[in-house]
């Protein structure tokens, strides 16, 4: 084993982060732009103790005041160079990027100015890299995970809640600068020609362009797979809450919460627990404010909804937090792994129907945000030159932009790591990341990040098997052989 591990590089100096490095400013303690209702404020709703299902969110869907330039279908021709179906974070970051450059850019969504409503936690250092520090409404110095009663990890790296109404606005003014047109419409219909395609929208407009890009998340039909799509499911029900007290420590957010101590007198959920275990994400904003998520890393079939919340009423319940109102919630359901889509073919796909969510984690936002300037870079080469290259050769080039042989192969690898956390249970998923956190943080941080080659992701499989216990070098001897087989022909169905 030693004389493998020689083979590959030592982990890099200087890409841990010192906190005592860090200006003050960064980590911020406002609080993110919350207006509770007067009765939340005197506890009228209340929930019973440790239950909060019978409680209504009080916030309401919110439009962003800022002024687009709509499309006027009565502009003649009707053409664009690109149209982007959707205007979440990755509709919206490759409209910014692709308009940048001249492309002539329409983006076409059922409610353009509408919140995101899910919330988005990201590292700080890749919001930083990006120039999107100032779009994070609270930031925490420290992360933690909760193996177990007994042991916690402490994560000397900054983690940040993205303030959805800052970075969707900062996206907004740097499309409309770009000159970037908005039509407030559903896509219904598509049409492929050789040099050209069109969409048909439910209002009846037809709106052309030499490339269309489906940015309108995982429920469509537009993006073609042609293998079975046998994702895992990430699936997790949050809240954003005001509630009498809580545990939690104000400068670390909770990554993972791993204890199941809470379901001591819940035979029935702890049972379940065990063989498909679910832990709790905590971001802390004040003593009364705090977002609770209770998520299913990866399940195939998914995990019963309500499973979930039965979970985390159970948690909470035993945590003695008693929720008084709901300010937000959310449930998230993210496909994780199968196959990337058919590639190429003639919608290009951004987001997370392009298969760029972690196979592993399922974190998608800051990935997205960094590979839609790639994917930009890819259709701006052929719609911005002069030999204006168009239908095939242009699909071609953005999908293998977005996904060269290298993200394919480094994606098998992510895969794999699903697929092995499919077959953990409780235990075996507590003794995989109590070996995983005790890694050098350039590999823990860059395999959470996606930004490991596919040479430095082997080292750390090696790494943490050498630092695994006996009873996970088991489960990995086990229960690893099934998805390395299949990885390693997948990885040489790629190269051939």
């Amino acid at each position: 084993m030693a004389t493998c591990l020689g083979l590959f590089p030592p982990a890099p100096a200087g890409k841990t982060f010192q906190l005592n490095q860090r200006s003050p400013s960064l980590f911020s303690s406002r609080k993110p732009h919350i207006t509770p209702s007067r009765k939340s404020r005197y506890g009228i709703q209340s929930s019973k103790f440790g239950s909060f299902l019978d409680l209504k969110p009080e916030s309401k869907p919110e439009l962003l005041d800022f002024d687009l330039s709509w499309f006027d279908p009565a502009d003649r021709p009707r053409c664009f160079d690109v149209i982007i179906i959707g205007t979440g974070p990755a509709g919206l970051r490759l409209a910014e990027q692709v308009s940048g450059y001249g492309i002539k850019v329409c983006c076409v969504d059922p409610s353009p100015l509408s919140m995101w409503p899910n919330n988005y936690g990201v590292w700080v250092d890749e919001f930083e890299s990006l120039g999107f520090v100032d779009c994070l409404d609270k930031t925490w110095p420290m992360a933690c995970v909760h193996i177990d009663d007994d042991r916690t990890k402490y994560l000397d790296r900054p983690y940040g809640r993205v303030g959805r109404k800052e970075l969707k606005t900062k996206l907004l003014e740097n499309c409309a600068s770009n000159g970037v047109r908005f039509h407030k419409a559903k896509v219904l219909n598509m049409e492929h020609k050789e040099f050209e395609s069109s969409i048909v929208c439910d209002d009846g407009i037809e709106i052309k362009a030499s490339l269309v890009v489906d940015a309108s998340g995982f429920a469509n039909t537009f993006t073609e797979y042609d293998k079975p799509r046998n994702h895992g499911y990430q699936i997790a029900h949050g809240i954003l809450a005001e509630v009498d007290c809580h545990p939690f420590d104000l400068d670390k957010m909770v990554l993972m919460d791993w204890r199941d101590s809470h379901m001591g007198n819940e035979p029935y959920l702890r049972a379940n627990n065990s063989k498909i275990p679910t832990f709790l994400y905590v971001m802390p904003f004040d003593s009364n404010l705090v977002f609770l998520e209770e998520t299913s890393l990866v399940s195939r079939p998914m995990l019963s909804y309500m499973e979930v919340k039965n979970r985390m009423v159970a948690r909470l319940r035993h945590l003695g937090i008693r929720v008084k109102n709901v300010i937000e919630n959310e449930k998230c359901v993210i496909p994780m792994g199968g196959p990337l889509p058919k590639i190429p073919q003639s919608v290009m796909a951004i987001g997370g129907i392009s298969g760029v969510v972690h196979p592993s984690t399922g974190y998608t936002v800051a990935r997205t945000m960094a590979l839609a300037p790639i994917v930009a870079d890819a259709i701006v080469e052929c719609l911005g030159s002069t030999r204006m290259i168009r239908g095939r050769p242009l699909h071609h080039r953005v999908w293998n932009g977005l996904w060269p042989l290298e993200r394919r192969c480094t994606r098998e690898f992510y895969s794999f790591g699903m697929e092995t956390l499919l077959k953990l249970d409780l235990n075996g998923t507590r003794r995989f990341f109590d070996a995983f956190f005790d890694l050098d943080p350039y590999y823990w941080q860059g395999f959470l990040s996606s930004r490991l080659s596919l040479r430095e992701l082997l080292f750390l499989s090696l790494s943490l098997f050498r630092n695994a216990s006996n009873p996970s070098r088991f489960d990995i001897v086990t229960k690893c052989p099934v998805p390395l087989a299949k990885m390693m022909g997948n990885l040489a169905l790629e190269t051939i």
